[in-house]
């Protein structure tokens, strides 16, 4: 059953940083596009970047460039997002996503359909 779980969320003050995982089962990683979304209570889900299946190619919401970096790491099952420079507006429920395909990533939500549970990243001193 494929599967995909979110974790390394939590409090952190403004500045600071937070690396989030999204550790896959059931599928071969190196098959699938992996996004990171998030949502803030009362708001749309924002995607905010993606690599494609080989990590060639990765794409980054405005609202993050330059701050986040997306990795992957294929032996491991494991898709990364570091979070540098944390802002209180980044506080929201962070989401991973998969979708097998090769090729370009988009940040749409309908281009995944597989989800995690979430994690929560909370930013505030």
């Amino acid at each position: 059953q494929l599967q995909l779980v979110e974790s390394g969320g939590g409090l952190v003050q403004p500045g600071g940083s937070l690396k989030l995982s999204c550790a896959v089962s059931g599928f071969t990683l190196d098959l699938y596009t992996i996004g990171w979304f998030r949502q803030a209570p009362g708001k749309e889900r924002e995607g905010l970047s993606c690599i494609s299946n080989s990590g060639g190619i990765t794409n980054y919401a405005d609202s993050v460039k330059g701050r986040f970096t997306i990795s992957r790491d294929n032996a491991a099952n494991t898709v990364y997002l570091q979070m540098n420079s944390l802002q209180p507006e980044d506080t929201a429920e962070y989401y991973c996503a998969a979708v097998r395909r090769r090729g370009p990533c988009y940040l749409s939500r309908g281009a995944y359909n597989y989800w995690g549970q979430g994690t929560q990243v909370i930013v505030s001193s």
